[in-house]
């Protein structure tokens, strides 16, 4: 069993008059892992690649993160919202990376992943090419972004969807795949300083998407992607934004008649807020399930702008066991 050393950060919130974090429990069970999977007590693989990057990391976070000392965010109640961070992983050194031919999978059963309402966001964003709440509640559902309208005027302002409309990315991605899908040149970069000088909302956290096509010695032609993020949120997000980025490079390649290849996701800074801390020991804690998640696409749609949010399925997550067994936990959020 490992610790996490509470005092630590209470000296530091104590010294500066904020309130100290309170825990019932600070002890986890160390993840033990083998060939890219978590292993249980008797030495059996268990759950995906996406539990044991989950586990790692928390438990790399909670031993070695730093306490930020002048946050932006704060929690609704008006207290600073802390996080504790890493630039770069001990174990991962900020770069984890997913062969999606060969079965290995991001998806996470430590906690359920809201998957409908994941790729709805993402939709919003890259195919209606939106920064419109409306619509994003509307279309699919999806609220979470209501703390970031911008002005009352029921948008986040000048980011995400709006940079997408502005710069037509997508069409702009696919032109240049077909045009020259050998080159390496393939990105989408939502970090445009000049649409910040508009009024936005929250600048991108996952801002950066390259593209790669490799003809591989089976025959087959792979399409790469590799999603960057200056910043991840990670007890709160961070499988939820590898689940969607997975689904865009699925619709991607499919567009293109290209089969899906190794998903890699990057972090510059990756946190937990000081109010996840508990969520994170308790998903320490927590036995995951074995599974095979799969992102399947209506076989008859294959243009990118015509394949809906019915048409993408996810066979072999089994949602409601992982209700059942690691059910929801709340993550107050830090705007």
């Amino acid at each position: 069993m490992k610790n996490f050393d509470v005092d630590r950060v209470n000296l530091q919130k104590l010294a500066w008059g904020e309130k100290e974090l309170v825990l019932d429990k600070t002890s986890y069970e160390e993840p033990k892992v083998m060939n890219g999977r978590l292993l249980d007590k008797d030495g059996n693989m268990i759950g995906t690649k996406g539990d044991m990057y989950t586990k790692v990391l928390f438990d790399d976070i909670l031993t070695r993160g730093t306490l930020d000392h002048n946050p932006r965010p704060k929690y609704e109640d008006g207290e600073p919202a802390h996080t504790l961070s890493l630039n770069h992983g001990r174990t991962t050194k900020g770069i984890m990376t997913y062969d999606i031919s060969k079965g290995e999978s991001p998806f996470v059963t430590l906690r359920p992943i809201a998957v409908k309402k994941s790729i709805g966001e993402l939709l919003w964003i890259y195919q209606d090419a939106s920064n419109d709440l409306d619509v994003l509640a509307d279309k699919y559902n999806v609220h979470w972004w209501d703390e970031w309208e911008v002005d009352n005027t029921r948008t986040i302002g000048a980011a995400y969807g709006e940079t997408i409309r502005r710069h037509n990315s997508v069409h702009e991605l696919l032109d240049d795949l077909r045009r020259d899908p050998d080159g390496r040149r393939h990105i989408i970069s939502m970090w445009q300083t000049d649409d910040f000088k508009d009024p936005h909302g929250l600048k991108p956290c996952a801002y950066l998407t390259t593209f790669n096509v490799r003809h591989e010695w089976d025959g087959k032609d792979y399409l790469d992607m590799s999603l960057k993020q200056r910043s991840s949120d990670f007890a709160t997000a961070g499988c939820i934004n590898q689940v969607q980025y997975l689904v865009f490079q699925h619709l991607i390649a499919r567009d293109l008649g290209l089969e899906v290849g190794q998903f890699t996701w990057q972090y510059d800074n990756i946190q937990i807020y000081d109010r996840h801390i508990a969520q994170a020991i308790e998903m320490l804690n927590r036995e995951p399930i074995n599974c095979d998640p799969k992102i399947m696409i209506n076989e008859e749609k294959s243009d990118f702008y015509d394949i809906k949010l019915e048409d993408i399925k996810v066979e072999g997550y089994p949602l409601q066991k992982i209700k059942k067994k690691n059910p929801q936990l709340r993550f107050p959020l830090g705007i």
